[in-house]
């Protein structure tokens, strides 16, 4: 066997921090920018936020201070920072700079896992301990309801099995115990409220529901019955065999029908601070049609007056103007360079992300003009990534971080930017539309069929052809599908 050796060259691209804090500030949204800008500004002592206060002590100041003025241009210039020479600091291969201009220690991955704040209230775990509290029980007792608790779901389901429970309260607080202990126990928090809490499934959970509700009458024990040995049969809309085996006429199964869809499929859903529909809204674009020309608008929140901080600015000065050139000298200079180019940093990229979200935004807005001005969809163009990266001068993963995460409010509502995007089809004269126009129309032939015959997606390809929308079956599915829209047969009414 013999051994060689060769030289390869390649290149290899890499990201300067610079670049890295920008991508990271693009996918920030409005709504928790401002909680980004806090974090730097408690992490970074150079960096400063100015205030109207501020702004008026240096309005004054140069109004007022002409002697002040000279001072800062002689003492203070942004060029006399920038010609600092820390090279009695610093030498070539010295281990103790650091590599602050490698380090990203600043940016780190944990804004990038934020989520829009919402409604303080109090969660649906504390609601069920809060009902726990009123039962008596042992305190092994209490200890495995505790743990039953802890083991729900958002939504409030149970979804764990009784015998990872059981290994749970044995392995982690040593608790002996068994399947029938434990279902004893669920069977005291499935009366919680809401109804249906706690249950394995959503038969379990709306038959819960039911339960408490029997003594309205025979249409509620009718909807026990089907729930509980129809249940397959009257989640595919099997009504013919359900009426069959109960005797029932249209006009009894459609009652039963209504107190079912009555019931919450999702009991801890609307419970505390797990309410998805807490979360508000925050555009970070507004375009306002002004008598016929689109008017486009950043919010102010993603643009903050930030500066770096002149006390930084001038001990650096004074210790450059030094003629102690020590150890501790030397570190000191070296953290309050890293700091204040830090805070130089953060500012470009602030303003950076303020000027690549306008020029997107504004490069969205000519390519679906027509929608903007009368906020029809089937008036929406085909547009993919890369087409906006085209117009922007910018790369298509670039235009993919501001698409994905941010809003703009019209006067036909807010809309996410990726909702723009769309594929495209011909019609039969070699037109191209986008499938946003074409999910559009299905979406009002499903609204606008005889729920009692729902149009089977041939029907609605058939449609469509005729419509001079050449499509195929499988993509009438599809579109379906990501509408929402469940098939024919579970569309159907009586």
């Amino acid at each position: 066997m013999s051994l060689q050796q060769s030289f390869q060259q390649g290149l290899l691209q890499r990201l300067s921090p610079q670049q890295i804090q920008l991508m990271k500030l693009l996918q920030v949204p409005t709504a928790i920018l401002d909680e980004r800008i806090k974090e730097e500004l408690e992490e970074n002592p150079a960096l400063e936020q100015i205030d109207d206060e501020a702004i008026v002590d240096e309005f004054e100041k140069d109004e007022f201070s002409s002697e002040g003025e000279e001072e800062y241009e002689t003492e203070g210039s942004q060029e006399e920072y920038d010609n600092v020479d820390i090279s009695d600091y610093v030498q070539d291969g010295d281990d103790d700079i650091g590599d602050y201009k490698l380090r990203d220690e600043n940016y780190a991955e944990k804004d990038e896992d934020k989520v829009i704040p919402h409604k303080v209230e109090t969660s649906f775990n504390e609601i069920m301990l809060q009902q726990l509290g009123l039962l008596t029980l042992s305190e092994k007792h209490l200890k495995i309801a505790e743990q039953i608790v802890g083991s729900l779901d958002d939504d409030g389901y149970l979804r764990r099995e009784t015998s990872a429970i059981i290994d749970d309260l044995a392995f982690r607080q040593n608790i002996d115990t068994n399947e029938k202990e434990i279902e004893k126990i669920l069977n005291q928090i499935q009366q919680f409220e809401p109804a249906g809490v706690a249950a394995r499934n959503l038969q379990e959970c709306l038959l819960l529901q039911l339960h408490r509700k029997i003594e309205e009458g025979k249409i509620i024990e009718n909807a026990i019955t089907i729930l509980d040995k129809y249940f397959d049969e009257f989640t595919k809309k099997h009504y013919e065999k359900i009426q069959l085996a109960l005797n029932l006429n249209d006009e009894q199964l459609r009652e039963i029908i209504k107190q079912i869809i009555k019931l919450n499929p999702k009991p801890g859903g609307n419970v505390g601070d797990t309410n998805k529909n807490a979360n508000y809204v925050i555009p970070d674009f507004y375009i306002v049609n002004n008598l016929g020309k689109l008017e486009l608008t950043l919010n102010s929140k993603n643009a903050p007056d930030l500066r770096v901080s002149e006390g930084y600015k001038d001990m650096l000065r004074d210790y450059d103007k030094g003629t102690k050139k020590d150890k501790a000298q030397k570190d000191a200079v070296l953290f309050i360079k890293q700091k204040i180019d830090s805070a130089k940093w953060f500012i470009d990229a602030i303003k950076q992300r303020h000027n690549t979200l306008l020029n997107t935004m504004e490069a969205i807005m000519n390519y679906q003009y027509n929608f903007f001005i009368n906020g029809d969809v089937t008036e929406l163009k085909p547009m993919i990534l890369k087409d906006i990266a085209e117009r922007t001068n910018l790369d298509i993963s670039t235009v993919s971080r501001v698409a994905n995460s941010k809003f703009v409010q019209t006067e036909f509502g807010t809309y996410r930017l990726k909702y723009f995007f769309s594929e495209s089809m011909q019609t039969d004269t070699g037109e191209e539309v986008s499938n946003r126009e074409v999910k559009k129309i299905l979406t009002n032939m499903v609204e606008q069929e005889n729920k009692k015959h729902p149009l089977s997606d041939e029907i609605l390809t058939d449609m469509l052809h005729k419509k001079g929308y050449n499509i195929a079956r499988r993509t009438v599915a599809k579109y379906r599908e990501q509408l929402n829209l469940p098939v024919a047969r579970l569309r159907k009414i009586l």
